[in-house]
C-alpha cells in the first residue's frame, strides 16, 4: 500500500498538469475571438486579446496579428517550465468574409 503513494502522487500531477493544457487552450481560443472582434470594430487587437486573459496568463501569452488573423499562443502552468514550454497551445481566429 506504502508503495502505491508515489505514483498515486504522479498520476494525480499529470491529470493536473492535463487540465491545466485544458483551460489553457479554452484560455487561448476565447482570447483570440476577443482579438479578432476587437479587430472587426477597429480596435487594438493585442489589447483586446491581452484584456481577456485572467492576471496570471498574461505574461504566459504571445499574441501575434497577420492580416485579419489573431494567433495567441498560451504557455499553461507547470512546475517545470521546460513542460510549459512544450505543452504551449494556440488559439486562432480571423476575421474577414468569403
Amino acid at each position: 500500500m506504502l508503495g502505491a503513494v508515489p505514483a498515486l502522487l504522479a498520476l494525480g500531477l499529470v491529470v493536473i498538469q492535463l487540465l491545466a493544457v485544458g483551460y489553457a487552450a479554452v484560455l487561448a481560443g476565447a482570447a483570440a475571438e476577443a482579438g479578432a472582434l476587437a479587430l472587426a470594430g477597429g480596435g487594438n487587437p493585442e489589447k483586446g486579446a491581452r484584456s481577456s486573459l485572467p492576471g496570471w496568463s498574461r505574461a504566459r501569452a504571445s499574441v501575434d496579428v497577420t492580416g485579419g488573423t489573431v494567433r495567441v499562443r498560451l504557455r499553461p502552468p507547470s512546475l517545470l517550465s521546460s513542460v510549459s514550454r512544450r505543452l504551449e497551445v494556440t488559439g486562432r481566429a480571423s476575421v474577414g468574409g468569403p
